[in-house]
Order: C-alpha cells, then sequence, then structure tokens
C-alpha cells in the first residue's frame, strides 16, 4: 500500500473523530438550549428537565392566565407532574414520531436553569446515573396524560381555568314548622322510633290540648242550645252591688228550724239530707231578689257590658250538706245565685266584708245587729201576714226617714225633749244638712243606676222607683229631710210625710217589695197588712230583740 493510501485512511479516521466531537459538542449545546440535533441534522425539541432529569411541565395560573414555571429548587416535583427525561436514542425516537413536538417552537429555559447549568458537571445523557423519583402520596396517582401529551394536560388546565356561570335561584321563604305541615299529607306519619322522646311528648300534649278545646266548644254549643241553662255571667265584686240574703230570709225554713231547736243539730242535718230534692218555699226575701233579678235584666239590655250591677250572695250559718237542698231550690225557681257562704254553725259576719257586701238582710236579729257594729247595712226580716201582690216589672224600695236615711239626731231630741223642743230644733238648723243613717249607701246605690236609665230616656219606665215614708210634718220638719237628700245630690220618687200617722195603709197602697224603718211599731203594722217590711236596728233607744 502506498503513502498517498495510508495517509487518505489517516485523514478519513481523523475527519471522522473531529465530526463525531463535534456533533457531541453540538448535542450537549443542545441539550442546554433544551433543541437538540437529529442524526439527519435537523433540530430536535427537547422537554425541559431539571438538574436530576425530570420533566418539568408549564404551570398556568388561574387568575392571570399567564405560564409560571418554577424552579426545581423551590419546591418538590411530586410524580404526576415530573417525568424522568429518557436516554438521547429513546428521545430521538420519540421526536421522529411525535410531529406535533417537531413543529412547536423551542420553549426558552427559565432562568435558574440557565444559571444552575454552568455549575453543574456536564456529562453525557447515557452516563448520568438515575436518580429515583420522590416518595408520592398513596392517594395519589400518575397521570399517563401528562406522560404521554403533555399540550393536551396544559389546554384541559386552561379550559378549567375559565370562570364558570352559575344560574341564581331565587331565595326560598322560611316557613315555620306548623306552616310547612299543612304541605304535608295527612296520611304521612313519622316513624315513632326516628322520633325522639321529647318530640313525642311534645305531639301528644297538643293533641290532648285539641281534644280538650274540641270538648269543651262541643259542650259550649250543647248549651248553647238549651234555654234554661244559658244563664248570665255574675258581675265582678268590685263593681257590683253585693246584697247578702240568709237562707232563713230567701226561702221558708221554718219546719226546718223547729227540728233544730226541738232536736238538735245531728237531727237537723238528717233531715236535710232527707229532704234535699224537696224544695223550699219562697221565704221573705224572695220578691225582693227577684225584683233586683229583673233590674239587671233591663241594665244589660241597654248596656250588653255593663258590670255595675246587683250581685246576691247567699249567706247561712248551715253546714255544707245542707247546701244540695239550697242549690235545688235555687235553680228551681231560676234565681241567679251563684255565690254561696255556708260558715258550718259559725257566724257568717266575717265574711260579709271579705264578699263586699253593701246590704246584709237576716232573720236573725243577733246577726244583724252584730253587722251594723261592724258598719254594714243590715235589716231583719219578717214576712207579711196576708199574702200581696207585687209588680214584676219594678223595684220598689221604701225607706223611713230618722235612724234609716239619715242619723238618730232628731229621734233623740224628741224622745228626751218632746216634739215642741223638736220642732224648734229643725226650725233652726233647717239649712244643715242632717247626718247620714246606715241606708244612705243603698239609696246612693240605687240612685245611681236609676242615671242609666234617665241616659236612655228610660224615666217613665224605670224599673227602680223610691219612697220616703216618714212620720214627720211637711210644715214643720219637712224641709230639712227634702234638703239634706238635694245636698246629697240625691232624688227621691215619692216624699210622703204622715206626721205621725200609721204607714201599714199607705204602704199597702205603695206595695213595695221591701221597707226599711228603725221603729218595731210601724214594722208590726205594715206587717199585718201584707208589707214586707225589715227592721234597722239602729238609733236611740232600740230595745227591740228578736
Amino acid at each position: 500500500m502506498s503513502q498517498t493510501t495510508l495517509k487518505q485512511k489517516k485523514n478519513e479516521a481523523g475527519m471522522r473523530n473531529s465530526k463525531e466531537s463535534l456533533d457531541g459538542e453540538k448535542r450537549k449545546e443542545s441539550d442546554k438550549s433544551g433543541v437538540r440535533l437529529n442524526t439527519q441534522g435537523s433540530q430536535e425539541l427537547l422537554p425541559k428537565t431539571d438538574s436530576q432529569g425530570y420533566l418539568v411541565r408549564n404551570q398556568w395560573s388561574r387568575t392571570s392566565r399567564t405560564p409560571s414555571i418554577k424552579a426545581a429548587s423551590e419546591e418538590p416535583r411530586s410524580k404526576s407532574n415530573s417525568v424522568k427525561l429518557p436516554n438521547s436514542s429513546t428521545s430521538s425516537r420519540t421526536s421522529s414520531t411525535s410531529p406535533n413536538q417537531q413543529d412547536s417552537p423551542p420553549p426558552t429555559a427559565p432562568p435558574s436553569a440557565r444559571q444552575s447549568a454552568p455549575n453543574q458537571q456536564s456529562l453525557p445523557p447515557d452516563s448520568r446515573p438515575p436518580t429515583p423519583p420522590e416518595p408520592e402520596p398513596s392517594h395519589r396517582r400518575p397521570s399517563t396524560k401528562t406522560q404521554e401529551n403533555p399540550e393536551s394536560r396544559t389546554q384541559s388546565i386552561m379550559r378549567s381555568s375559565q370562570p364558570r356561570e352559575y344560574t341564581l335561584t331565587s331565595p326560598i321563604e322560611w316557613k315555620s314548622y306548623s306552616q310547612r305541615r299543612m304541605f304535608y299529607p295527612s296520611s304521612v306519619q313519622l316513624d315513632p322510633d326516628c322520633m325522639s322522646q321529647q318530640q313525642q311528648q311534645e305531639e301528644e300534649e297538643e293533641e290532648e290540648k285539641d281534644d280538650e278545646e274540641a270538648y269543651w266548644e262541643s259542650v259550649k254549643k250543647f248549651y248553647e242550645k238549651v234555654p234554661s241553662c244559658s244563664r248570665p255571667r255574675p258581675p265582678k265584686p268590685k263593681h257590683a252591688i253585693t246584697i247578702a240574703v240568709s237562707s232563713r230570709a230567701l226561702f221558708n225554713m221554718v219546719d226546718a228550724r223547729k227540728v233544730y231547736e226541738e232536736e238538735g243539730l245531728e237531727k237537723y242535718m238528717e233531715y236535710q239530707l232527707n229532704n234535699e230534692n224537696v224544695i223550699l218555699t219562697p221565704g221573705p226575701a224572695f220578691r225582693f231578689v227577684k225584683a233586683l233579678q229583673h233590674v239587671n235584666a233591663r241594665l244589660r239590655e241597654l248596656y250588653p257590658n255593663e258590670q255595675d250591677l246587683f250581685d246576691i250572695v247567699l249567706m247561712t250559718n248551715n253546714h255544707a250538706q245542707v247546701g244540695v237542698r239550697l242549690i235545688n231550690s235555687v235553680n228551681h225557681y231560676g234565681l241567679l245565685i251563684d255565690r254561696f257562704c255556708l260558715t258550718g254553725g259559725k257566724s257568717p259576719i266575717g265574711y260579709l266584708k271579705a264578699y263586699l257586701t253593701n246590704l246584709y238582710l237576716s232573720a236573725d236579729s243577733e246577726k244583724v245587729q252584730e253587722a251594723i257594729q261592724e258598719g254594714i247595712a243590715s235589716a231583719t226580716m219578717f214576712d207579711g201576714a196576708k199574702d200581696m201582690t207585687y209588680c214584676d216589672t219594678q223595684l220598689r224600695v221604701a225607706f223611713d226617714g230618722d235612724a234609716v236615711l239619715f242619723s238618730d239626731e232628731s229621734d233623740h231630741i224628741a224622745t228626751k225633749h218632746g216634739l215642741d223642743k223638736f220642732f224648734q230644733h229643725e226650725s233652726l238648723f233647717e239649712n244643715k244638712p242632717l247626718a247620714q243613717g246606715p241606708l244612705k249607701g243603698f239609696l246612693e246605690d240605687l240612685g245611681r243606676l236609676q242615671k242609666k236609665f234617665y241616659a236612655k230616656n228610660e224615666r217613665l219606665l224605670c224599673p227602680i222607683r223610691t219612697y220616703l215614708v216618714t212620720a214627720r210634718s211637711a210644715a214643720s220638719s219637712g224641709a230639712r229631710v227634702l234638703k239634706t237628700l238635694r245636698r246629697w245630690g240625691l232624688e227621691i220618687d215619692e216624699a210622703l210625710f204622715l206626721a205621725g200617722a200609721p204607714k201599714g195603709p199607705i204602704l199597702v197602697k205603695i206595695r213595695p217589695h221591701i221597707f226599711f224603718d228603725d221603729h218595731m211599731f210601724h214594722i208590726q203594722g205594715a206587717q199585718k197588712l201584707g208589707t214586707v217590711a225589715v227592721h234597722v236596728p239602729f238609733g236611740y233607744g232600740q230595745k227591740f230583740s228578736a
């Protein structure tokens, strides 16, 4: 072989080595810049890798929508976001089969990667030692889509970063349980096992309350249909005119009283229990109580909500066992007496003030005297010896003057100094009002109710009429009486001055339901003619005792 042939072979071997060294240097530079030359001499885009050889993908900010590339030293990369860089042969084969990567422009490397690349020792890709990937939490899985096609992953991130439009629904109005319960079907019932014990108890209480209301409503409708059971409500005690009546004054209990006086209390109670279904006959106060109820009925017609009415209280010292017979008798006659006081043998006087009593009527003079001493208007009742017809549409009340409506001043002067001194005294003090007597308050109550009828133009048809029946002389002592009534602001419908004449015949003409007087001879005269007269044990020289 000639020397020229050997020189050519040496030159070819040197050129081949120099060419390979040039290719190696170009590959190193292309690795730094992110571009690799393939075997044909064309440039090939390489994926971005970190210092350990793992693939770095672009991260998009959802707010600015611009790619933000983080350095490998800032935070660790998970397995799903970083893929190990393949060797040169594998990447060349992959790049040749994927045209999308060849067409895309070469991305620029991050500054941090540029600064760290010169400091690192450049080694060929095949000679780099493999670095184990970082451990990944068990709940994450590597994304195969990222490994296969990073651009599709980037596009999906961009699409997910776009703001979503949500349809606005109108606000729902809050409703309570009772309102929402109306929309539930009645057939649906909650399982008791799913309900708490408190809820079950509340529902049971509501059901019981509803049942009780329905029951009382049905009872109310039933009794409203019965005419005899439609009772008006009693007035309130603080507004009413309370009239306390004993059982012996309201009913005729002469036979029962005789048993008590002759055989004692036990026989008396046995007698009342055996005859509790026997209705008692009316007593001296019976017609007076009926007239009071008629006034109440007229007032309710004109004033439906009126409370200034008469309120009757049955006040007796009988035992509670006797109360059944009294209740049966009251209901039998249709008397509107709702309040009873059965003291069981004790005196009922202590309860008079508790009941706000305005007038107390009893057949027991001792109890009446005791009530007078307590400052309560009281009177002892006596029944008329003859039957007399009374007006059913008008309450008629007759009063004596001295020691009844007025004080006993005049009686004291007449008894101690005679009639002449009495006449002189009355003429001298004609313009001086008389002091009030025990029944003055009851006359005021009657006058107040009369004015209610006058306000409705019912003066001529007023169901209340008052009378002054006095033994005074009109000429000598009548002026002081009328001026006293005028000063008190009271009106008397009729004033009868008898000048000492008997009162019985005048009372027969008047036919009052009750007549108040302080002298027994006037009471006895009226009683003989059939008038219901009551004795007021007040004044000078009272010696009468029952």
